[in-house]
Order: structure tokens, then C-alpha cells, then sequence
């Protein structure tokens, strides 16, 4: 009989236990439901959907004005990027009128309108033909072809660049449904990808096939970025399409084939971005791991584009670690599994009082200005002996390196060149890596006394180590067969590519020259 009750009893309770989830999820649906009427009632309601597609399709036509504006834009553009001028990239955005084809091609996969998606796509497609052409012949007429800081700064595309695409989206989709569209809109969507599409520009013209790749991966990234938000807003907003059954099914395939065909590229770049952004998060990790608990990182930066990836940091700690970067180093490769080159700038700070500390850290920021004070006084130099202007040198102060590539001085030579940059280095206190690149000059001859170089040949060798190291190109060795055998296993003890043209048997005088790809 106890047992007759005691069942019966977990029998009400099971049952009272399932009416409390369904009340529970009743609750929950009820909540859901009026969310989604008052969403209808008071905010989709009040948008003029057919006034907003009519004036997003005439927007979208491919017109004169259009493809003028977008060179203008893009010819800003890239002339700011090759200044290194944030200011002048920015006067770029003002003009550009991507916002108008890529808010279409959002808005088209939204309400499923597959000819106002072609239009859209051909009007973007042709002005971006036209910006990326505009900007390689302005390089290419251009005399500074170096890749600044702002270039360099958009060859890859990393979590920032894709959360500026997406806000940018929303609130491009925004002002337009609700009909603030305006200047500023136009703006935000050309900050994610004017530059990007200069850079690509660049690239082209230079053949710098690394900016021309990367920057490419950056446009494209921030484009799908854009179009799917945009489209994700519209649908939100409550456009539809309003065809027939049978047109809606071919819509809705058609925007399910879109989606994929821009979530695939976009989903790639997502994989990238988020590795990168956990490997930075490791790698901030590691570094503090290293130094006392009271440290902090100033500064730090990661190229995951190099091999070895390159890490450079600048710490504040108040004890300082003289193994800190192989340790680092090695718990880095560790981590990520590949290797990692690191630069760790250490700075004693003080931990006693809040004012010390603060002087401390005065002090390493008057450190840094001072760093960068040498690194320009460093680019005038390079300048004036290479005879170029400062922008045409190139200056990384956290990896200590400079280079710049020489004007053709009438009657100098190879090893004119190597003396300049040997005053250079001779004068720079610090540990740099200093590199003038020489024009084409011809090569010195190596001679042999008794089968063997001779001790000219030997300085003859020492100097076309140095200028292939400079020019990257591969050096042709023409002379008897045995002579050329023998330089060229001596340039190769060097790690220097070589050709080879021998002739007869026998050791004589090499002659060496420059093998260029128009040879």
C-alpha cells in the first residue's frame, strides 16, 4: 500500500514537473510573440518599402558621374597612401560612391530581385575595374613607388578591419531604410574599402604580387562583410520578395546560391582572422608570462606574414629579464606551432610609489621619442647619400632596419656604393641593419693564379656577395669550364645564385654580369 502511494505521489509530482516547463515555455513563446508583433507593428510597419528599393535601384545605374567619382576617389586615394597621409585618404572617402551598388546588392538578395542583383554587381564590378586601373597608372607615373606605412597597413585582413565593415554596413542599412542616408554614411563604407581597393591598385602597378594578394583578401573580405549585413538589415526591416509561389522559389534559390557564394570567401578570411586574433592573444600571454607580475605591455606587434612570424614588443616591467626574448621566443613556437622571431624593447619602471613610477615611465616614452628623433635623423642621411628625398627611405625602428635604393651617380661604382653604406653604418651608433641598394653596375672579373682565386678575386667576390644581397638578382658566370666550376662553388659556399656559361677546359679570368629576365 506505501508503495501504491509513493508511486502515485512521483506520478503528480512528474506531471506538476512537465506543467511547470510547459507553462514555462508557454511564457517564453508568449514573450517571443508579442516581441515580434510590436516588432512589426511599430517599427517595419512604419518603413516605406517600395519608396526605399525605388530610390536604392535608381542609385545603382551605372552613369558617368559614377565611374568619375570613384576615379577621382580612388586617385585621392592612393596618392595619400603613397604620402602616408591619413588626411588626404580620408578626403578619398568623401567621394567615393561604392556605398550606393554594394547597399543594392544587399538590398537585392534580400527581396530576392535577381535583375536589380546584376545591376548592382555590374555597377560595382565596373568601378572597381576602373578604381584598381586608375590607381596602377598613377603609381606607375608616379616617382614614389615604396610601400608606406598606411600600404603596408592594408595588405591583410585582421578582426578591426572586419568589425568596421560590419558597423559601417549597419549603420549604412540603417540611415537608408529609414531614409537619413547622407554624406557621413557614405563615408564609413568607403573607410572599409577605398583604401584596400588603392592598395590593390598598387600592387599591380609595382607587381608587388604580396600587396596586390593581401590587400585583394582585405577588399573582398570587407565586401561580402557589407553585403551580407546589409542584406541580414533589409530582412530584418521586413523585405520581402512579393512575386509569384513559382518566381519565389527560383528567388529563394538564387539568394541561397548568392549567400554561399559570398559566405565561402568571407568565411575563409573569418578562419585566418580568428586564428590570428586568439595567436595575438597567446602571444600577449606569453610575453607577460615572462617578466615580473607588476609588468605591463606598452606596445606590441605581430607580422604573421613573415617566416618566422615576427614578434615585436615593448615592455614596462620593474625587473629587467636579459633572456627574456629566446624564452619567449621559444614558448612562442611552442604555442603556435611554427616559428617566432622576437623583439622585446624592456624598460624599468618603478613599483614603490605611484609618482616614481610615473617619472619611469616618462622616462621610457621620452625614450621612444628619442628612438624616433634617431630614426628620422637616420632617413636624412640615407637620404642625402643615396640622393634621394626622405620618402623614398624606408625606416622600421622596432626591427632596427633601413633601406633605400641609390640614384645612378655618373661614374661610380659598385664598390662606391658598398663604401657609402659602410660611412653609414660606421656612423650609426645603434645595432641597424642598414641596406643601400645600388643601381645596375657592372660586376668586377675574378682572376685565378695557379687554379685558385687570387686575393683580388676574393675582394672581387666579397663585393658581388654584397650587391646580389642588394639587388636580388642572379649573377651569370661566363669563362673557361673549370674556371666557372670553381666560382661557382665558391658563390654558392655564399648562398649566391649563380648561371653558368663555360667554354673550353682549362682556368682563365670569369667574367661576371647580371642575368636579368629581358636576357
Amino acid at each position: 500500500m506505501s508503495m501504491a502511494n509513493d508511486a502515485g505521489t512521483d506520478g503528480v509530482e512528474a506531471q506538476g514537473a512537465t506543467a511547470v516547463k510547459a507553462d514555462r515555455s508557454y511564457g517564453f513563446g508568449n514573450v517571443l510573440m508579442s516581441w515580434r508583433r510590436w516588432w512589426r507593428m511599430a517599427v517595419t510597419a512604419t518603413v516605406d518599402q517600395a519608396a526605399v528599393i525605388e530610390k536604392r535601384r535608381a542609385e545603382c545605374e551605372i552613369s558617368s558621374r559614377y565611374l568619375l567619382m570613384i576615379t577621382m576617389s580612388a586617385g585621392i586615394a592612393i596618392l595619400g597612401l603613397l604620402l602616408s597621409s591619413p588626411a588626404v585618404v580620408i578626403g578619398a572617402m568623401l567621394l567615393s560612391p561604392l556605398m550606393d551598388p554594394i547597399m543594392g546588392l544587399g538590398f537585392s538578395l534580400a527581396i530576392g530581385d535577381f535583375q536589380w542583383m546584376k545591376q548592382s554587381a555590374r555597377s560595382l564590378a565596373l568601378g572597381t575595374l576602373a578604381a584598381v586601373a586608375f590607381c596602377a597608372v598613377v603609381v606607375f607615373m608616379s616617382p614614389l613607388q615604396t610601400v608606406t606605412s598606411e600600404i603596408a597597413a592594408r595588405t591583410q585582413p585582421n578582426l578591426f578591419d572586419l568589425l568596421v565593415a560590419l558597423f559601417s554596413a549597419v549603420a549604412g542599412a540603417y540611415a537608408m531604410i529609414r531614409g537619413r542616408e547622407g554624406t557621413i554614411v557614405g563615408v564609413a563604407i568607403a573607410t572599409a574599402l577605398m583604401p584596400p581597393l588603392a592598395v590593390v591598385g598598387f600592387g599591380l602597378a609595382t607587381f608587388n604580387w604580396t600587396v596586390f594578394s593581401g590587400a585583394l583578401m582585405l577588399f573582398v573580405t570587407n565586401l561580402m562583410t557589407i553585403a551580407l549585413s546589409a542584406a541580414v538589415m533589409a530582412r530584418l526591416y521586413g523585405f520581402r520578395t512579393t512575386l509569384s509561389e513559382r518566381q519565389t522559389a527560383l528567388q529563394t534559390f538564387v539568394i541561397v546560391a548568392a549567400f554561399v557564394a559570398l559566405a565561402i570567401p568571407l568565411g575563409i578570411s573569418l578562419r585566418q582572422i580568428a586564428w590570428e586574433a586568439n595567436a595575438t592573444r597567446q602571444i600577449n600571454g606569453v610575453v607577460l608570462d615572462a617578466f615580473d607580475s607588476r609588468a605591463r605591455i606598452s606596445q606590441i606587434e605581430t607580422n604573421f606574414n613573415t617566416d618566422p612570424i615576427q614578434v615585436s614588443a615593448t615592455v614596462l616591467t620593474p625587473v629587467l629579464e636579459g633572456d627574456a626574448e629566446r624564452i619567449t621566443a621559444r614558448a612562442m613556437s611552442r604555442t603556435l606551432g611554427a616559428p617566432v622571431e622576437v623583439k622585446i624593447n624592456q624598460y624599468r619602471v618603478g613599483t614603490s610609489a605611484q609618482a616614481a613610477e610615473q617619472a619611469q615611465l616618462s622616462a621610457a616614452l621620452e625614450q621612444q621619442q628619442a628612438d624616433r628623433e634617431q630614426a628620422a635623423a637616420l632617413a636624412e642621411r640615407l637620404a642625402l647619400i643615396a640622393g634621394v628625398t626622405t620618402d623614398d627611405v624606408t625606416v622600421d625602428r622596432e626591427r632596427r632596419r633601413a633601406t633605400v635604393t641609390a640614384r645612378p651617380l655618373e661614374g661610380a661604382t659598385l664598390a662606391a656604393y658598398r663604401q657609402l653604406e659602410s660611412r653609414i653604418v660606421a656612423g650609426q651608433q645603434e645595432d641597424w641593419d642598414i641596406r643601400l641598394t645600388p643601381p645596375l653596375r657592372d660586376l668586377p672579373t675574378l682572376t685565378f693564379a695557379n687554379g685558385e682565386l687570387s686575393p683580388e678575386a676574393q675582394e672581387a667576390l666579397g663585393l658581388a656577395e654584397w650587391a646580389a644581397a642588394r639587388i636580388e638578382l642572379p649573377i651569370r658566370l661566363e669563362g673557361r669550364r673549370d674556371a666557372v666550376e670553381a666560382a661557382r662553388l665558391a658563390f654558392e659556399e655564399r648562398g649566391i645564385e649563380v648561371q653558368t656559361q663555360p667554354g673550353r677546359a682549362g682556368f682563365s679570368d670569369v667574367t661576371l654580369s647580371w642575368s636579368t629576365e629581358e636576357e
